[in-house]
């Protein structure tokens, strides 16, 4: 059965969220630059040749431009400032809905736009993309700000800033892997670059954190062993970026329509000793300020007794909708009211006979040879960018669109949704390029193209078999598994403890 489309998702939004939609994008353009002529011409500021340095009042003029679109005019005089990061809270009428600012993202955005220019602004923003429809990544910030256009806005520049200039997940984490970390733990004459090295491949060697299989919904499972952690053994700068790094790599194995993924914390053998609330902290915001809308559900398995106490100070730091993600089981039948039985490792009582096992990057392998082939990186990126510019040329017209012309209005969708599925197939032609390549990729679960097969041994043993001229055992699921054609069924009304039971 064919994966259905969850709401507020490209495909099935109401035309409410498509307004709002088209109103995220026409924000996002302003800071950006792109499409600011008012004679309606699809303009591309980013896509003109590069100019000489703007004289230091034309750039003060420009930020003025973009910091007063976000004014709404409180009677200032002509003299006063625009919109600055004091009084952002005023001018953005933010908390009037009892939210707070929890992350400080709103201050985060008015730095953002006074310390980069908009091609940088742009260049970041497009860099999230990757094999998502770019709506895709737009509407996560609109969800999760309840449709709210300036908070969703604020909210995706945040993010921005966070990924670039905080995290450098696509400078640094992502393009070295990794390898990178093995190199570091044993190469590496900077004792503190050696530590952070060996605390990275440390949690990925013990798989404290893997992905494998789906749930019921099509979701990448990430089991957490948290009996194989603790407190104190890694630094916690290396935990940050390992749980990045864990995000990031299940955001490739994401297949459209399937945007979220659900976690399963493996409470087996749990105590105090594995208790770690930095790790925790960190984790939570990346989910709640910088992954918005990546959770499907969360599973808390076997939770001990001596856990009930912990999970009243973890919850008080969750929002609200976070937390009714959040569901307690303590046996294989009350998990598999989410995740199927063939999915559910044996150790949890499940059928998955499959078990994790690192396999080590192999320098001799070169498998990360066309990182170092920056000629070509660059010029299917400047191919790429040509995609960007059509995508936003597409959508300043789809903006523009007269309310009423229908068919004009379908058209300019068809051609926003063909550039977007170009980009997709494009971004596995660069992705070798840009991506170190990780363990999923070493053993053949993310196939070249972005394909998935979550049973690569199986297959191999089938293909072995048949080269012999053998059958091959039949293997316990399907060979081959994707995400996007895994059966989907909506997970039944649960009947095991919730987020809010626990006292």
């Amino acid at each position: 059965m064919a994966t259905e489309i969850a709401p507020g998702r490209p495909g099935n939004l109401t035309p409410e969220q498509e307004e709002k939609l088209k109103q995220l994008w026409k924000l996002i353009f302003q800071v950006c630059g792109v499409g600011q002529d008012e004679g309606g011409a699809s303009t591309n500021a980013a896509a003109a040749p590069a100019a000489e340095p703007a004289q230091k009042t034309d750039d003060k003029k420009e930020l003025k431009d973009r910091m007063s679109f976000f004014s709404r005019g409180k009677g200032k005089k002509e003299s006063e400032p625009e919109a600055a990061p004091a009084n952002a809270q005023v001018v953005l009428n933010l908390g009037n809905n009892g939210e707070a600012d929890k992350y400080g993202q709103t201050k985060h955005f008015y730095d953002t736009l006074t310390s980069q220019s908009p091609e940088s602004i742009r260049d970041t923003i497009w860099s999230m993309v990757k094999h998502d429809h770019p709506d895709a990544l737009v509407l996560r910030f609109l969800r999760a700000r309840k449709w709210d256009v300036e908070r969703a806005l604020i909210m995706m520049i945040s993010t921005m800033n966070w990924r670039a200039q905080e995290m450098k997940v696509d400078e640094d984490i992502m393009v070295n892997g990794e390898a990178a970390a093995l190199l570091a733990e044993q190469a590496s004459d900077d004792a503190t670059t050696k530590k952070l090295g060996h605390d990275f491949m440390t949690q990925i060697r013990k798989g404290i954190s893997y992905v494998h299989g789906v749930d019921k919904a099509g979701r990448p499972l990430c089991f957490v062993n948290v009996r194989l952690h603790r407190q104190g053994e890694q630094e916690e700068k290396a935990l940050e970026r390992y749980t990045v790094y864990l995000i990031e790599t299940c955001r490739m194995l994401l297949q459209t329509p399937v945007d979220t993924a659900t976690v399963v914390f493996d409470m087996t053998g749990f105590s105090l000793a594995n208790m770690d609330y930095a790790p925790v902290k960190f984790m939570i915001k990346c989910f709640e300020a910088n992954y918005p809308e990546s959770l499907g559900t969360v599973l808390v398995h076997k939770a001990p007794w001596i856990f009930q106490g912990i999970w009243k100070v973890i919850r008080g730091l969750l929002d609200p909708v976070v937390a009714n993600k959040v569901h307690f089981t303590n046996n294989a039948k009350e998990m598999e009211a989410f995740i199927p039985t063939k999915h559910i490792p044996a150790s949890l009582e499940g059928e998955e006979d499959w078990t994790y096992s690192y396999v080590e990057p192999d320098a001799a392998a070169h498998e990360n040879a066309k990182l170092a082939d920056t000629a070509t990186r660059d010029r299917l990126l400047a191919a790429r960018a040509d995609l960007y510019h059509a995508y936003e040329a597409a959508t300043l017209e789809w903006i523009r669109c007269p309310a009423g012309d229908v068919e004009t209005a379908r058209a300019v969708k068809a051609r926003r949704d063909e550039v977007a599925e170009r980009l997709r197939v494009d971004y596995w032609v660069v992705d070798p390029y840009v991506r170190a390549r990780s363990y999923y990729d070493r053993i053949g679960v993310l196939m070249e193209g972005g394909g998935l097969n979550w049973y690569p041994e199986a297959e191999a043993g089938k293909k072995t078999g048949e080269a012999n001229g053998t059958a091959a055992a039949a293997p316990a699921v399907p060979v081959a598994t994707s995400v996007a054609a895994a059966p989907v069924a909506a997970p039944p009304a649960a009947t095991q403890t919730s987020a809010d039971d626990i006292d």
